[in-house]
């Protein structure tokens, strides 16, 4: 079987789009499909090509026996709304312009910058193959929810006629939680189109293990008791709310923050305004060194705003601390909040709530019994949401929706 994939964030970007498109790709090519990527210039989060890279109309690599084609987009920093809109849909264009190029049999496009949903369509149409639309992200509601539509309700209500358009048209819908299902039912998406495959994370490269101390002692870390974050400092992170909160935390607690992204700036002058000398900012890592500077962390801080739209999400960091055997300490409400008290793998606290986060931090801080417990459950909740069981639920989506469309009488 020949599949297509387009997608607007590919290794070597280290974002969760990015890993979970790849990991997908790379057990399905295992499992003997025939797969081509077609995606953009690395440049994600700051805006700016990867060095080795070029923003070159068409070029051509192969990862790990993933045929990859790179197009040529408009690249720009995520922090202004019309700049990221001219960006998504150039790539949507561009990605639909080279599908013409590439046999496939089916064709999946990834949203939440669901104009490359627009090439996945209109490659759809064009070579008359069916075409899967993953949604990994409500978009444009997430956009609303941070501000970045404010002001903009006719083009927002667009965008929304638009998005359910989308979803009628595919011939398949994959969601990444349950919550998304239940939205798209509401809105008349019917439920046996709609199938569930949540993030997760490869258990064999991310496992319990010692503290790197060539590290601990690097960072100045020696003793602390680190909460760790890794992952995009953008709007929906309210990164800038935990760092309020730490000239109130125990004298051995430590902050240690790893990543790019629109906030960045803005948390560096926070760290220096307040001389926040118990904060740490690292800029992003390879993915194969991620492993390496999560081991370091004792608590793992996955937060977003308060809002109902992230209700709905549930962040893919939260599987690899889990299966590091971090304990989770949750700033997100709704279906993440349900999986972490299922499995008792950590703590919740009231997004954008002072007392709440810090009260949840001194117990998993204080409390050595409960820290151990939580270790413990984060392997088992790490061990329920493999990427190699997922990446083959959604394959067998895929396959299933190719044999239906063959099945089809001619002219149909």
């Amino acid at each position: 079987m020949r599949l297509l994939f387009l997608t607007d964030n590919f290794p070597p970007e280290v974002n969760a789009p990015a890993t979970r498109t790849y990991e997908h790709c790379k057990e399905w090519v295992n499992a003997g499909v025939d797969v081509t990527v077609i995606t953009c210039t690395p440049n994600f989060p700051q805006g700016k090509v990867y060095k080795g890279y070029r923003n070159k109309l068409w070029q051509r690599e192969v990862i790990d026996g993933i045929k990859v084609i790179r197009v040529w987009s408009y690249i720009a920093p995520n922090d202004g709304f019309y700049k990221r809109v001219v960006d998504y849909v150039s790539f949507g264009l561009m990605a639909f312009f080279a599908s013409l190029f590439v046999k496939t049999d089916l064709i999946v496009a990834t949203s939440p910058q669901f104009f490359t949903a627009v090439g996945g369509y209109l490659a759809s149409t064009f070579k008359r193959r069916p075409w899967i639309m993953e949604v990994r992200d409500l978009w444009p509601i997430s956009i609303k929810a941070v501000g970045a539509v404010s002001g903009k309700e006719k083009l927002l209500t667009r965008l929304e006629a638009l998005e359910l358009f989308l979803y009628r048209s595919a011939a398949k819908v994959v969601v990444v939680t349950h919550s998304f299902k239940a939205d798209l039912a509401r809105r008349g998406i019917p439920e046996d189109k709609v199938e569930v495959v949540t993030n997760g994370v490869y258990t064999s490269k991310f496992s319990p293990r010692s503290k790197d101390a060539a590290l601990l002692k690097e960072l100045n870390l020696e003793g602390k008791f680190v909460l760790g974050y890794a992952g995009t400092f953008g709007l929906a992170h309210k990164l800038v709310f935990i760092l309020r909160c730490a000239p109130h935390v125990a004298d051995n607690v430590h902050f240690l923050l790893i990543g790019d992204g629109a906030k960045r700036k803005q948390l560096l002058d926070q760290v220096k305004t307040y001389n926040l000398t118990n904060v740490t900012i690292l800029p992003s890592v390879a993915k194969n060194d991620i492993a390496r500077y999560l081991s370091v962390v004792d608590v793992a801080l996955v937060n977003l705003r308060r809002t109902d739209a992230f209700k709905t999400v549930i962040p893919s960091k939260i599987f690899e601390n889990a299966a590091m055997g971090k304990p989770i300490l949750l700033g997100v409400e709704g279906e993440s909040q349900e999986i972490i008290e299922r499995y008792s793998a950590g703590l919740c606290f009231i997004p954008e709530d002072e007392a709440d986060f810090l009260r949840q931090l001194n117990r998993l801080a204080s409390d050595e019994a409960l820290y151990a417990t939580c270790q413990e459950n984060c392997i088992d909740l790490a061990r329920d949401y493999d990427r190699g069981k997922l990446a083959n639920s959604m394959l067998a989506v895929i396959e299933s929706t190719v044999a239906e469309r063959k099945r089809e009488p001619v002219g149909s």
